[in-house]
């Protein structure tokens, strides 16, 4: 999905890039130069708090690139490429934390740092869908082909450490099944990223500052609206988040399936639904049957092979059943999966940006409408709908990554 433009921003992104260039003015990162406020001490001393685990597992280099290479990775685009001022150290690292059924495994992912003198922000950047065979596109090989190569790498360079989690199933996970839009794990495991590459910051006395911003683009939007809502309820006082931007997420996911089942026009992405419904069968232990979801002959030919073809017509692929059970919610244990990966009805605290494209036909633009209307009629005062005119799943991807940058350079 995002992968194909990331690596190679076409003629949309030039106006952007002189958004970005204005508003990229200000180095980021440097620590306030306000004086503290005097406190006075407690009579008695706390008692201390208890720290989390550390979570990393191991870190090795994967190279080093001069601003003039990363430069030329974007050279359709000179703008964005005279952006990058540091050098940049690449690492993979791989750290601990929980599979869909809560037990402990090792996952993996991208760590850029920029060789800069100052302080600077990190910012947890989520990758899009990468099909079984795209393997070698996860972030931890840095591969030309991954979305981290090109835009994201520059970005590193203009001072900003970037952890850039593999999620579960790729990488050092790759033995396991990918749980596919299961928002909970997506979360957790960027989650446990951002904590390994601050302890690896640490421990390699790599000079950041308290800020996290969050990114990420179709299943890295929804990932990083998913993180977000995680960050500010468990981590809130250790992972602040300081704005985030996802893109083009589908967010509302019970809303979705409604969408998906009622449609009549041809949809060109149900074999990635299918793949949604295996991981929400299988994390919540569903085991349904292939029959239950779909007709013949798609039933027989995706137990055999859950990525052969499936056809584009809704009516054609699943069961009357099944679309029924969606429909009217009779199917309690379906329902709840759904709901259960709703990301989109909370209050965040601190700014967000929803960026999508308004004629989406992949990721239906009302995923973003309606987060916007939810997170503010929770109060939310500091979330903002930004749509792309125009804009489809892929052709907005460019524009996107310009624009969110240009939004977290405000912070």
């Amino acid at each position: 999905m995002l992968n194909k433009f990331i690596s190679r921003l076409t003629a949309p992104g030039w106006a952007v890039a002189l958004l970005w260039l204005t508003m990229l003015g200000v180095v980021p990162g440097c620590n306030s130069s306000s004086p503290a406020p005097s406190v006075v001490a407690p009579p008695t001393t706390p008692p201390p708090v208890a720290q989390p685990a550390p979570v990393l597992v191991s870190s090795s280099l994967i190279g080093e690139y001069t601003p003039a290479v990363l430069a030329a990775r974007v050279a359709d685009i000179p703008l964005v490429g005279a952006l990058a001022r540091y050098s940049v150290k690449v690492y993979r690292l791989t750290y601990t934390t929980q599979n869909t059924d809560g037990q402990a495994v090792t996952a993996s992912g991208a760590v850029l740092v920029p060789v800069a003198p100052a302080a600077v922000p990190v910012i947890s950047y989520q990758h899009g869908t990468l099909q079984p065979d795209e393997e070698n596109r996860s972030p931890s090989y840095y591969s030309s082909r991954s979305e981290i190569w090109s835009a994201v790498s520059v970005l590193a360079a203009t001072g900003y450490v970037v952890s850039a989690p593999d999620y579960l199933g790729y990488g050092a996970s790759k033995a396991l099944p990918h749980p596919y839009e299961h928002g909970a794990s997506l979360a957790s495991a960027s989650a446990d990223m951002l904590r390994a590459t601050r302890e690896f910051c640490e421990q390699q006395k790599i000079n950041v500052n308290q800020k996290n911003f969050l990114l990420g683009y179709s299943e890295g939007g929804y990932a990083t609206m998913a993180l977000h809502q995680l960050l500010e309820e468990n981590y809130a006082a250790t992972l602040p988040v300081t704005a985030s931007a996802p893109g083009a997420g589908a967010y509302h996911k019970s809303a979705f399936a409604k969408y998906i089942l009622n449609s009549t026009e041809p949809l060109n992405f149900l074999s990635t639904y299918v793949w949604v419904l295996r991981t929400y069968d299988r994390v919540y232990q569903l085991n349904r049957p292939f029959s239950y979801y779909y007709q013949q002959p798609y039933a027989t030919r995706l137990q055999a092979n859950p990525f052969s073809a499936v056809p584009q017509q809704a009516a054609e692929l699943f069961a009357p059943a099944f679309r029924q059970a969606v429909l009217t919610n009779s199917d309690p244990a379906l329902s709840a999966s759904l709901t259960a990966n709703d990301v989109y009805d909370w209050q965040p605290r601190a700014p967000l940006a929803l960026f999508h494209g308004t004629q989406d036909d992949y990721v239906p633009f009302f995923n973003s409408e309606d987060a916007y209307n939810a997170m503010r009629a929770r109060g939310a005062t500091k979330v903002e709908l930004r749509p792309i005119q125009g804009g489809t799943h892929f052709s907005a991807a460019p524009v996107y990554t310009l624009q969110a940058y240009a939004f977290i350079s405000q912070f």
